[in-house]
């Protein structure tokens, strides 16, 4: 009995000293030598962007008012129209037999109104005359808009739906969308319609400045303006509408080309950092980097922004201005790891 108790005794005095060495050797475990940013906001410039579809800044399916047979059509697609130039030539017999009407109605009126200065008429036949003018000119001069039809800005013909003598019946034919002769777009300026996020609506004005990217032309930038802000936000997306406007002189832009719309809404104070000091967690989307707290290192969770380059945007609760981040070793750390701080 009292030898197994001696036995006893000395197993214990062993494993005290076995666990004495183990903290031993966690007390002088090396420090892991480390670089150091300490965090200052800078001035960025802030940025939205979003795609969009191009659109011709004015279109018009150009037909006449009623229904007739067309003489001449002067124009083919892909014409380049300047505004006034005569497009398309309706028959002019209607036209031709208003005019007449009204020549001689227009002898009844001079007579009439003759006779009204003098009061030689009643006014019951005076205004009766005046009238039947009056409607005669407002016909003539309505069928003279479309009997003849002049192109209503500078553009370029994009859809050709009859040949000459054909006879325009007042519905879409030849695959148009809508009643018309010919399609007409005015493609300088081109336009968008961005929908945006509403908590930036009142960053964004009329004349807030936009570029325009295509992957037709991939090292060149097309620039712009915010055209119209729309007044409301639409309750179920809690977005709202803003059009945009680009010069396009050379018709390098063409409607319907998709990109995407840079929008410049200021400059914003925040954190940038080198993007290597961020690391990923293994299997996740989670982001995370190491502060030198007090020479020891401190895990904290990070949200990422824009990228810069080399160099990314980077928030969280302890991302703060004065915390030193460590851009160089973090990848050896642990959360509670001593730090040596080299220069």
């Amino acid at each position: 009995m009292i030898r197994n108790t001696i036995l006893w005794v000395v197993a214990v005095a062993v494993l005290a000293g076995c666990s004495g060495k183990e903290k031993t050797t966690e007390t002088v475990e090396e420090a892991t030598p480390v670089r150091v940013l300490k965090l200052t906001k800078q001035k960025v410039a802030t940025t939205l962007d979003y795609t969009a579809t191009l659109e011709a800044d004015e279109q018009v399916y150009y037909a006449p008012a009623s229904p007739g047979r067309i003489n001449k059509i002067y124009v083919e697609v892909g014409d380049r129209i300047k505004k006034g130039e005569l497009l398309v030539q309706m028959d002019p017999t209607s036209l031709q037999q208003a005019q007449v009407q009204l020549k001689n109605l227009e002898t009844e009126y001079n007579r009439a109104v003759k006779l009204n200065e003098t009061g030689s008429i009643s006014k019951q036949a005076y205004d009766a005359t005046v009238t039947q003018y009056e409607v005669a000119k407002s016909n003539v001069e309505f069928l003279e808009e479309n009997t003849k039809m002049p192109a209503p800005f500078n553009g370029i013909v994009t859809g050709k739906y009859f040949e000459d003598g054909e006879v325009y019946s007042g519905m879409a034919a030849g695959g148009a969308a809508k009643p018309s002769i010919v399609t007409i777009e005015k493609i300088d300026p081109v336009k968008a319609y961005v929908d945006l996020a509403e908590q930036y609506f009142l960053s964004l004005k009329t004349g807030t400045k936009v570029t325009f990217k295509s992957s037709l032309y991939p090292d060149r930038e097309f620039h712009g303006t915010v055209s119209i802000v729309y007044p409301t936000v639409d309750p179920s997306s809690r977005t709202f509408r803003v059009e945009i406007k680009l010069p396009n002189g050379d018709e390098a832009l063409r409607p319907g080309m998709y990109g995407t719309v840079n929008f410049f809404v200021g400059e914003l104070e925040t954190m940038i950092v080198p993007s290597l000091a961020i690391l990923k967690l293994q299997g996740s989307n989670d982001r995370y980097a190491f502060l030198n707290k007090d020479g020891v290192a401190k895990r904290v969770d990070v949200t990422l922004g824009r990228r810069f380059e080399d160099q990314i945007e980077i928030f969280g609760p302890e991302i703060k201005e004065g915390e030193e981040l460590v851009v160089v070793g973090q990848g050896r750390l642990v959360d509670g790891r001593a730090l040596k701080i080299e220069q």
